[in-house]
């Protein structure tokens, strides 16, 4: 049995690489190492994949700490041979004090760390381990892969606080047969130390195998598979290939580990969530898993997790015939293709890894990839008028052009920067940027066109035109606005409002946002009344149980507000009925005319009108009638409407009294 040892590389005289160069080659990137981590250990997995296989490369991230039963070996093997110094190797620390955690990061159904072990034997095309161990700033080998020139891998050293690694993979030999392998490798920085009684510099690489031989190889066959089980790694099954890279000792950015897992789960989602929907009804083309300590730690579902649905959607509009190409005209070249969806939105719930991206309670971004289909970035677009607007789009590069845009990229590839480029290829670059710009404007130009006798305005874009006003809707619903009631109008002004107004909608008092104001206390009235506590009241009138004649109204909760309804937004009001009678409820839906306080109970031509999705009781029953009995009193009830598309809405609710008799 080999007893694996570390072995410390000197400065040969030819000169090599110090380890502190090969640290900083991922520069000062503006992404945290956790989400770096996950962005580079995938595109390698996908690069990795099995070209003969269908199934799905299996990614999988798990936090752990090294139990009680190997805790032992640890110390024992991964401290044979080491440098005697702390401050040169300080792996000695890390096991020696308190818990060993770890974070290992796997794939199955990709090819493992195969070719050559020595890098002076790596001459033909399967050269994957020698890229990974030894070499560094190899130009990529993958076809349309996501990365450039290795320097990705840096990131596992980076995070590692000892900057040492184990790396378990496993397979197949020129001659198709299985070979599993285990190697350690430390990235440290420089340093001198006595040799033989002589003093030498090293590189500060240091690697961990069998050093029974002239270089340090990594073990091989039942040796790594025996290792490995002592160390307590998770086993390969019968015939499978793939690759764990052990992190050991982690820096989680002051995150607990069960809250790193979880941020290592959104991050996937929002890094790598076209890799993870189906297309055409097929698999995805990589699953996804996260572990803390054993316990699962779900990645979210881009399908059913705002704001990733808007970017799936954006995805799908691509590949369809919504999708349409860019072109740069000079030089002339097919850039890639673009789709975008528009949507009404509540404002998003902020999270870590939204605000790492920049994406904190508004959506207007464009997701760039390359044709490997791996998230370059989120780029931001126009703001929309309101924070209840949102859109997304996607641009993915046409396969022609996959080398102009991969050279663009920084090491961290989350970026594309055109000047780092030359011509035209920076021309390239420049044009993609003014065109997904172009494109967007087409997008965001929401024009409406009125009816005979009403103003031409351009309603889509009214929200603009009010600065009280919630925005509306795209999508389902493009520009719906509402005013707070009791906001914008004396009550002097409102009764002539209401005087100007025709039957149904004055005559029963709907008070109507954006267009007339109601009582301090937000009540919806008809023709206006001062009561002795200074309410304005509505005319209709009836008797309680003391006798006493109580005018109905309504009393609104708060602003309206947007919710997601499954694949419905809708807006929501909440209101009460404060007089303790039977009263009948109604909603007045209009289209709005920005300017004059206009409005049309008929569309513009070719929009639609807001409708009525039901009535909502405080125990969430939805009742879809056009009108609703409510017995009055401090119950708070919600109108749920769904917004008219492209245009600005008036909404109010309307009440009588219910005869008892």
């Amino acid at each position: 049995m080999i007893e694996p040892r570390w072995f410390s590389q000197p400065y040969p005289p030819e000169g090599a690489s110090a380890a502190e160069g090969i640290r900083n080659q991922l520069g000062r990137p503006e992404l945290d190492l956790l989400t770096i981590l996950v962005r580079e250990s995938a595109q390698n997995s996908w690069d990795a994949r099995s070209t003969t296989s269908a199934t799905p490369v299996d990614y999988r991230i798990d936090v752990s700490t090294v139990g009680p039963a190997h805790i032992g070996t640890w110390r024992d093997l991964l401290l044979s041979g080491a440098p005697a110094s702390s401050d040169e190797f300080p792996l000695r620390d890390t096991l020696r004090h308190g818990p060993i955690r770890l974070l290992s990061v796997s794939d199955r159904g990709t090819r493992g760390l195969g070719g050559p072990t020595r890098a002076n034997d790596a001459v033909g095309v399967d050269r994957d381990f020698v890229s990974f161990i030894r070499n560094i700033g190899e130009p990529r080998d993958t076809a349309l892969g996501g990365g450039t020139y290795g320097f990705g891998k840096g990131i596992f050293y980076l995070l590692s606080k000892p900057g040492t690694i184990l790396v378990h993979t496993r397979c197949r030999t020129p001659q198709g047969e299985l070979e599993t392998r285990l190697i350690g490798c430390t990235l440290w920085k420089s340093h001198v130390a006595d040799q033989n009684g002589t003093s030498r510099r090293f590189t500060g690489r240091h690697w961990w195998g069998d050093a029974s031989g002239d270089v340090i190889e990594p073990l091989t066959g039942v040796q790594a598979d025996t290792m490995a089980r002592r160390l307590g790694l998770r086993p390969f099954a019968a015939v499978e290939t793939g690759t764990t890279v052990v992190v050991i000792d982690p820096s989680l950015d002051e995150l607990e580990p069960s809250e790193a897992a979880n941020y290592l789960a959104e991050t996937i989602a929002w890094h790598l969530w076209p890799k993870m929907i189906s297309v055409e009804g097929g698999n995805p083309a990589m699953r996804f898993s996260v572990t803390c300590d054993g316990v699962d730690h779900p990645v979210p579902d881009p399908r059913e997790t705002a704001p990733l649905d808007m970017f799936v959607s954006a995805y799908e509009a691509l590949n369809g015939p919504d999708g349409r190409g860019l072109e740069c005209l000079r030089p002339k070249r097919h850039l890639g293709r673009f789709g975008a969806v528009k949507r009404i939105r509540p404002p998003l719930e902020p999270s870590r890894a939204g605000r790492m991206l920049n994406i904190e309670t508004l959506v207007h971004h464009v997701c760039l990839m390359r044709p490997a289909e791996l998230v370059v970035t989120y780029r931001p677009g126009p703001k929309p008028p309101s924070e209840n607007h949102a859109y997304a789009g996607v641009f993915r590069a046409d396969e022609s052009m996959d080398e102009v845009y991969a050279k663009a990229e920084p090491p961290t590839h989350d970026a594309w920067n055109p000047q780092s480029l030359e011509r035209p290829e920076s021309t390239f670059v420049h044009t993609t940027f003014r065109r997904i710009d172009e494109a967007l404007d087409q997008l965001l130009s929401l024009g409406g066109v009125a009816r005979s006798g009403a103003r031409s305005v351009a309603l889509g874009a009214a929200s603009t035109l009010f600065s009280g006003l919630v925005g509306g809707s795209w999508g389902i619903g493009g520009a719906t606005a509402y005013a707070k009631p009791g906001s914008t109008a004396t009550r002097s002004g409102a009764r002539e409002a209401a005087r100007t107004r025709n039957g149904v909608t004055a005559s029963t008092g709907g008070d109507l946002y954006g267009a007339v104001s109601s009582g301090d206390d937000g009540s919806a009235h008809s023709t206006w009344n001062a009561s002795s506590e200074g309410d304005d009241v509505a005319d209709t009138t009836a008797t309680d149980v003391s006798g006493r004649r109580r005018r109905p109204r309504v009393q609104y909760v708060g602003d309206p507000y947007y919710d997601d309804r499954g694949d419905l937004t809708v807006l929501v009001q909440e209101f009460r009925l404060p007089a303790p009678i039977a009263q009948r409820v109604h909603v007045d839906l209009a289209v709005a005319l920005p300017g004059a306080g206009g409005r049309e109970t008929d569309p513009p031509i070719g929009a639609q009108m807001p409708k009525l999705v039901g009535w909502e009781d405080g125990d969430g029953r939805l009742h879809t009638s056009a009108t609703c009995v409510i017995d009055g009193g401090e119950s708070v009830w919600r109108a749920v409407v769904q917004p008219a598309p492209d245009t600005m809405t008036e909404i109010g609710i309307r009440v009588e009294a219910v005869s008892t008799s």
